[in-house]
């Protein structure tokens, strides 16, 4: 066996790993483009993130903002309605799960679903989950939360469904408190 017959595999094993290499940089370059055409634009980026000031929010009273091109009811809730919230026994919820990013999926109890630990603040997505009606709140339907009347869902006053055809709860975004009156979605 010749010196130039030993090396002979490893020069070849050395010419398919450098083609091979080549081709996958060639073959990612030519992709990049592609794939990183399905990246938000920077004026979707730009709204993925907004911040509320809740300062002149009253007790009892909510403002509704346009988050992701959805309307977010974001409401200061009395003690009453926080009462009326959890005293209801988790049995009678037609969807148990409290639907709250922020939480992972956890139990639909009223703690899960308001933003702060005294429950006073609730935010969540006002879209139905039926058909993605936007439904009416300040204490309408047999609950005293919101009311979908295009198919008649009723929701309480923690944005849970109890009675009519939406499948879930009224869901809760990504959202944080920034400082005592502004809090951020997404």
């Amino acid at each position: 066996m010749s010196h130039a017959e030993d090396h002979e595999g490893t020069r070849r094993d050395f010419l398919y790993y450098a083609t091979a290499g080549a081709g996958a940089v060639t073959a990612g370059a030519a992709i990049w483009p592609l794939v990183n055409q399905m990246n938000p634009s920077a004026d979707v980026q730009a709204l993925s993130s907004i911040r509320v000031d809740l300062s002149e929010v009253a007790e009892g009273t909510q403002i509704s903002v346009k988050f992701l091109g959805k309307p977010v009811f974001i409401r200061r809730r009395t003690a009453a309605e926080i009462e009326d919230a959890r005293s209801v026994d988790l049995s009678d919820l037609p969807d148990p799960i409290a639907r709250n990013v922020n939480l992972g999926e956890v139990p639909a109890t009223d703690e899960n679903r308001a933003l702060d630990e005294a429950g006073e603040w609730l935010v969540m997505m006002g879209v139905c989950t039926h058909l993605g009606c936007v439904p009416l709140g300040d204490g309408a339907g047999d609950f005293g939360g919101w009311f979908c009347p295009c198919h008649g869902s009723h929701y309480d006053t923690s944005g849970r469904i109890r009675r009519g055809p939406a499948p879930e709860n009224l869901p809760i975004p990504v959202v944080q408190f920034v400082d005592d009156t502004t809090i951020q979605l997404g």
